[in-house]
């Protein structure tokens, strides 16, 4: 099959958007995102969250899959009591978005979570997370930016060897790591900044960081490379 590869990227659901005249409830996704996508060679399709049983036949008919940034984990999703600095539940996005990432893992088609994606990976395969990390954020709104360290001989650091100074805008992060899941980039404070699977669970890469805010586009050219060679 030619073209460019199928790259499904899950998005937000809001009780109130507004454009023009109308005020509905939408599900949305920065732009930001489909354009990095169409930048770094795929083709971007928008994932608005639905029943999680349709997931694995959604995950079917992709080359990849991107979950996106956006609200807190429910704590109650790996057993923690919520911090009150804990954002509120988006209960239906959790579980849209866990079922995109159990029927990925599943058919082994390549997988980029971005920030909330990456922890929401931790935590289904069995990980925890910190509910409250300060210094990862320059303010409410605005994206911060600092360096990131690879580690030696993971896939993250195939892609960008040197590491990189990243836009990033989180106040959460990964407590527990899961069983399974590697550590492949770290911030200055130790924080863990991007996690893979080993190549043979499949290409599973996830980053605390925003590729989309930025330039680099050395990370979802290496899931849409991944996706072209993994074409099913």
């Amino acid at each position: 099959m030619g073209g460019r590869p199928l790259i499904g990227v899950s998005t937000y659901l809001e009780a109130g958007a507004r454009w023009g005249v109308w005020e509905l409830e939408a599900a949305l996704l920065p732009a930001a995102y489909p354009r990095l996508v169409s930048r770094a060679g795929g083709l971007p399709a928008l994932l608005p969250p639905d029943d999680p049983a349709l997931a694995p036949e959604v995950v079917a008919r992709l080359d990849g899959v991107v979950v996106a940034g956006g609200p807190d984990v429910d704590p109650a999703r790996y057993g923690a009591e919520r911090d009150p600095r804990c954002g509120p539940p988006a209960p239906d996005r959790d579980a849209w978005e866990l079922a995109l990432i159990e029927a990925a893992l599943d058919a082994r088609v390549p997988l980029l979570g971005i920030c909330r994606g990456m922890q929401l990976l931790n935590v289904a395969l069995g990980g925890t997370l910190v509910q409250h990390l300060d210094g990862h954020a320059e303010a409410v709104g605005v994206f911060g930016a600092h360096p990131v360290r690879p580690v030696p001989g993971t896939r993250y650091a195939a892609i960008e060897p040197d590491g990189a100074v990243v836009p990033t805008y989180h106040h959460q992060a990964v407590d527990r790591l899961a069983p399974g899941l590697i550590p492949s980039a770290h911030a200055a404070d130790g924080t863990i900044e991007a996690v893979e699977l080993s190549s043979a669970d499949g290409w599973v890469l996830g980053v605390q960081w925003h590729p989309e805010m930025g330039t680099d586009e050395r990370v979802m050219r290496a899931l849409v490379a991944a996706a072209g060679e993994d074409r099913h």
